[in-house]
């Protein structure tokens, strides 16, 4: 797709709304680390990717993995704005009988490359892509979308070392760098800091970026794009709850659903019908 920068920061708004709405509607979800991911997953899916709604198993399509598989409803609202399924089966986030479950699942949902949940996963699962990739003479990429809480898991940094051995410069990460993790901050939690150095010294390309900057966002994935030899990763410096300001850095909106009246703010807030 072709859309100015004003047209995609219209669709991240409407993105945002739908998450918001979305968890509401369920009771439960993850709307903090959804809300933060949104702008890159909106420059993505409507500037960077190679994908057709139409045919969303097509073998030259590029993949996508969300490896923080909690944020499930960035990816269900990013896909059905997409065009990928009828933005009208959001509102059955987590409902039993329904497609759109806690976490992505490949078998229900079109668009939806790997089912994710149990952290580092993802991640390792898109290493495997990459490398098929390049075996099989297939000239498609493959992009993960990490948590910075996920990088406590020793898994990540296993995934970390196979990319850049195999030189999968087919492969481009993105951290949803937002300084919380369900139990607080990172640097409470567990220090993950320096992010870049550590990813450098695994033999990754790393780009630091505005994630809630979309011209920014673009020039991230343009020079990952043009990076040879080597995995690149956009270590993007978000805000948990972008856009909500009762939500915005409070690590409590992790994992926690807004009731009817603060919903009603958030949406009201994000631009929507108040």
């Amino acid at each position: 797709m072709n859309l100015s920068i004003n047209e995609m920061k219209n669709v991240a708004s409407q993105i945002r709304q739908d998450i918001v709405m979305m968890v509401n509607a369920a009771g439960s979800g993850h709307p903090g680390g959804s809300l933060s991911s949104a702008d890159l997953l909106t420059v993505l899916y409507f500037d960077e990717m190679n994908i057709d709604p139409q045919n969303p198993k097509m073998t030259a399509r590029d993949r996508f993995v969300l490896s923080k598989g909690h944020a499930a409803p960035v990816a269900y609202a990013t896909l059905a704005r997409r065009g990928f399924f009828d933005p009208a089966e959001l509102i059955n986030l987590r409902k039993m009988g329904h497609m759109l479950q806690g976490h992505p699942n490949m078998t229900y949902v079109p668009g939806i490359d790997m089912s994710t949940g149990s952290l580092g996963q993802g991640i390792s699962a898109s290493v495997g892509m990459a490398l098929a990739g390049k075996l099989d003479k297939v000239d498609y990429r493959t992009f993960v979308l990490l948590g910075d809480g996920e990088l406590n898991e020793g898994l990540v940094w296993e995934a970390a070392m196979s990319a850049a051995h195999y030189k999968l410069d087919n492969l481009c990460a993105m951290l949803d760098f937002n300084g919380l993790q369900i139990d607080g901050a990172n640097e409470e939690v567990m220090g993950i800091d320096p992010v870049d150095a550590k990813f450098e010294s695994f033999g990754w390309h790393v780009i630091h970026v505005d994630g809630h900057d979309l011209e920014d966002i673009q020039r991230g994935y343009k020079e990952a794009k043009e990076t040879k030899g080597k995995p690149s990763i956009l270590i993007a410096k978000t805000i948990k709850g972008k856009g909500v300001s009762f939500m915005e850095n409070e690590a409590s909106w992790h994992g926690t659903a807004p009731n009817k009246e603060q919903t009603e703010q958030a949406i009201a807030e994000l631009g929507g019908a108040k």
